[in-house]
């Protein structure tokens, strides 16, 4: 969680390495709407955690509008304090995350994914450092996922996954193989 100006900066400086975008550069103005996307997420989780009195609320609000417009745009319903640093989106398209879940560090999301809760319950996933989850798959409930897992595409998972470094896949998810999460992604994290 941000919780200091030097963790924000950590957390920003992740993320871009995530996204495999140079350092010397920021978001162009046209394009890299997902980078643009990611700023802003730890631009509100700062002002959450950090910020205090009337300038932050005011900082704050503006920053929340700007990211909730561009939430809308992308069609991403990510809530702030969910996600560790190293966090990747590669492209834009439909991402659901409840708010109860706690996802850790270099976790890449492709189109398509669904962090849940079931059952009228507030509890979601908890999901390890190094985590690779593939387009359109779901993860529901209130189960846990062990580090450098890869989830593949249109996997269902709503059992818990405790044997880290593998990859799951099917409706239900099962194990299909010992391989990890490392190869989805970006080798620039390790």
């Amino acid at each position: 969680m941000i919780d200091s100006k030097e963790s924000y900066k950590q957390y920003l400086e992740q993320d871009r390495l995530a996204l495999n975008r140079q350092a010397d550069r920021r978001p162009r103005f046209f394009g890299d709407e997902i980078w643009k996307f990611e700023r802003l997420l730890r631009k509100v989780e700062y002002d959450l955690n950090c910020r205090k009195g009337f300038s932050g609320l005011v900082i704050g609000k503006f920053h929340k509008a700007r990211f909730h417009r561009l939430s809308v745009k992308l069609g991403f319903t990510i809530p702030p304090n969910v996600f560790r640093e190293g966090l990747a989106i590669p492209h834009y398209g439909t991402i659901v995350v409840h708010g109860g879940a706690r996802i850790g560090r270099n976790c890449r999301l492709q189109e398509g994914v669904t962090i849940g809760a079931t059952g009228g319950s507030h509890k979601a996933a908890v999901i390890g450092d190094n985590c690779y989850l593939g387009s359109g798959a779901k993860v529901i409930g209130e189960v846990s996922i062990a580090d450098n897992v890869a989830v593949g595409a249109g996997a269902v998972v709503t059992k818990d996954i405790t044997e880290p470094g593998t990859t799951w896949a099917g409706v239900p998810a099962r194990k299909i193989s010992d391989r990890d999460s490392r190869s989805n992604l970006c080798k620039s994290l390790f």
